[in-house]
């Protein structure tokens, strides 16, 4: 669990850091949209390679990087290699049922592969550079205009900014419940599907009482604190937006046009 960084910011003074919150969490967003038009392996490249200059210019090291995806890389693998078993076309290689393996087929696996790792590479880029209240706030003001309809915006950017403020706790109490089940003798990742289950039940189950107690605790502070929800509030932080998160945005816009480039001239 010491891997998993989702959640977790790590202060620097990076330009990616200065960014304003707002900036990086369209241009995250934008980028993983993004990604699901490209049908080609150089803009694949090229998108790589604006997200190892992204990550460069966080001034984090890569392992950090590598360690969030550590955790989810045979997930990643797993749906990669079901869309090269199901994906036909182009020259076949093998064939056993409903199962194929063909040339297209090799390629949308890598391209689903290289797909999830950039998404995972991006979004930790947006977490580990940008503080959870900063990330609330820039949420909360993206979508102020839905107010109007009725949606409770504060609302959910409470709800998100109590999810990010705990996840890096219930990690680390995770890893301290496993380390003292270690420390009792239980070796986790052997035997059956089903003897690794119920090794995880005295781990789930503190879990979600700690969770209980957490968010009881929480509610209580709240209530203390006469919270009424759906009453007008103001921000201790402002978001301030500069020339550099203007300049971030017109990037993806080229990056937009270098994808539509690829994708028409290499077919």
């Amino acid at each position: 669990m010491k891997s998993l960084i989702l959640g977790r910011y790590f202060p620097n003074d990076s330009i990616i850091h200065r960014l304003d919150a707002r900036a990086k969490l369209v241009a995250a967003l934008y980028f993983i949209g993004l990604l699901f038009f490209i049908d080609h392996g150089l803009g694949y490249l090229f998108v790589g390679l604006f997200t190892l200059g992204v990550m460069y210019l966080t001034k984090i090291r890569l392992s950090v990087f590598i360690k969030g995806v550590r955790p989810l890389i045979f997930l990643i693998l797993f749906a990669a290699m079901m869309r090269v078993l199901f994906t036909g076309g182009g020259e076949v290689f093998v064939s056993w049922g409903p199962f194929t393996i063909s040339s297209q087929g090799l390629w949308v696996g890598l391209f689903t592969f290289m797909r999830f790792i950039l998404i995972i590479f991006i979004s930790t880029v947006l977490t580990l550079s940008t503080k959870p209240v900063d990330l609330t706030d820039a949420i909360n003001a993206l979508l102020k205009p839905l107010r109007k309809l009725g949606v409770p915006v504060d609302d959910f950017a409470l709800m998100l900014s109590i999810s990010l403020r705990f996840i890096p706790n219930l990690l680390d109490e995770t890893q301290r419940v496993m380390d003292a089940q270690r420390a009792r003798g239980v070796i986790f990742g052997e035997g059956t599907i089903v003897e690794q289950m119920k090794k995880l039940v005295p781990i789930v189950l503190p879990l979600f009482a700690s969770s209980l107690n957490r968010a009881e605790e929480m509610a209580d502070v709240m209530d203390v604190k006469n919270y009424q929800s759906g009453e007008k509030r103001t921000h201790f932080r402002q978001l301030t937006w500069h020339t550099s998160d203007s300049i971030a945005l017109l990037m993806m816009v080229g990056l937009t046009a270098v994808v539509i480039v690829v994708n028409y001239t290499m077919v």
